[in-house]
């Protein structure tokens, strides 16, 4: 087996100064093959999730490549996320591959809910399209980020919007009251299913967006009456976010995943859990990365300003990312060379780390 060496990276921000302990906001591990230094390299980066030590990292070191896990001031904080802010952190950890590491070819990875956030990247590299959220200034140091070379989607979603808005539950009567509920929308009653009629699950899409559509009327309207007060913003919770259909009836959009389960189990004990995505947020962030209506955190236009050789990799088995997903991933790409792979395993790729490595390696090396 290749040694694989692992060099802990802590840079600044051009957004935000050092914590009070000492901390770099940028931080990441450097992983790569022991003697001569790599000179392709893979960046991969979430909006909240700690990618430093990912699980694919020593795989791709121990091939021959450099695999930057890299975090943004956001890991662990998702409440408190800006798009643009985080673009510039991303383009710190690029440019630190390129001048500091020596690489020559750069990798964007973009795994789970990564994949609409390093396309977004991609996209505000090579045609600069991303705004600041309302009320915030604009971030000069995303008007000229390092693109990367090449581009994969990995078990990735199709956007964080589009992600928490399949997810949610629509029964919610009383965003105050995790435990109001309609009857008739409600995924868990068995008298709506599973099976669910194709009738209830329109019934169930269109009362999904419409949930996501009167929380942005509601952000919308508390940062207006914050206006011209001590405040510039706000915390509030968001209940019930692990409802997506598919988690429970196995019968819609069939797969090799394990039926009624999600990320975090059963879910009926997940939805009225307190780990969910968005479960915290301020309203800037609610805009910023949630809101269907206002979110740049959708990929399909960014994937749309991605023209560099792109693969997209499936897990067949995954309980939260549908076969949809991967292709209106792969269909949005406007890399004409462009490939959909798929794999029989879950979304962490536990069985098959090996096999995807290699996947990757020999996709990189014909390229």
């Amino acid at each position: 087996m290749t040694e694989v060496v692992r060099e802990f990276v802590g840079l600044p921000s051009p957004l935000i100064g050092r914590a009070g302990a000492g901390g770099h906001p940028c931080q990441g591990v450097y992983h790569r093959p022991a003697g001569a230094a790599p000179t392709t390299a893979f960046i991969a980066t979430h909006y909240n999730i700690d990618f430093a030590e990912h699980y694919l990292a020593s795989y791709l070191a121990e091939r021959g490549y450099g695999f930057l896990g890299w975090n943004t001031r956001f890991r662990g904080a998702e409440a408190y996320f800006l798009l643009d802010h985080a673009l510039a952190e991303i383009g710190v950890g690029v440019r630190w591959l390129r001048e500091r590491a020596g690489v020559e070819r750069v990798v964007l990875l973009g795994n789970s809910g990564g994949g609409s956030l390093m396309a977004a990247y991609q996209s505000q590299a090579v045609e600069p399209n991303v705004t600041p959220v309302a009320g915030m200034r604009p971030v000069p140091a995303i008007e000229d980020l390092p693109a990367g070379d090449l581009f994969v989607a990995l078990a990735a979603h199709s956007g964080r919007p589009e992600v928490l808005t399949a997810w949610m539950d629509p029964s919610i009567t009383d965003e105050a009251d995790a435990l109001s509920v309609d009857p008739a929308l409600d995924p868990f009653d068995s008298g709506n299913g599973p099976p669910y009629s194709a009738e209830f699950q329109a019934r169930y899409r269109a009362a999904q967006r419409a949930r996501n559509e009167r929380i942005t009327d509601w952000v919308l309207g508390r940062l207006a009456a914050l206006d011209g007060t001590r405040a510039r913003d706000q915390l509030f919770n968001l209940h019930r976010t692990w409802a997506d259909l598919r988690m429970i009836d196995p019968s819609i959009e069939p797969s090799d995943r394990r039926p009624n389960r999600c990320y975090q189990g059963d879910p009926l004990k997940a939805n009225y859990g307190v780990f969910g995505i968005g479960s915290l947020c301020t309203l800037r962030t609610w805009l910023s990365m949630w809101s269907l209506r206002t979110s740049q955190c959708v990929a399909a236009p960014h994937l749309r300003r991605i023209t560099v050789p792109s693969l997209v990799i499936h897990a067949t088995a995954d309980e939260c990312v549908y076969d949809s997903d991967a292709r209106a991933v792969h269909g949005a790409l406007a890399a004409p060379d462009k490939r959909l792979e798929l794999v029989k395993d879950d979304h962490y790729l536990r069985g098959s780390r090996p096999q995807v490595a290699d996947l990757i390696d020999a996709w990189v090396r014909e390229r």
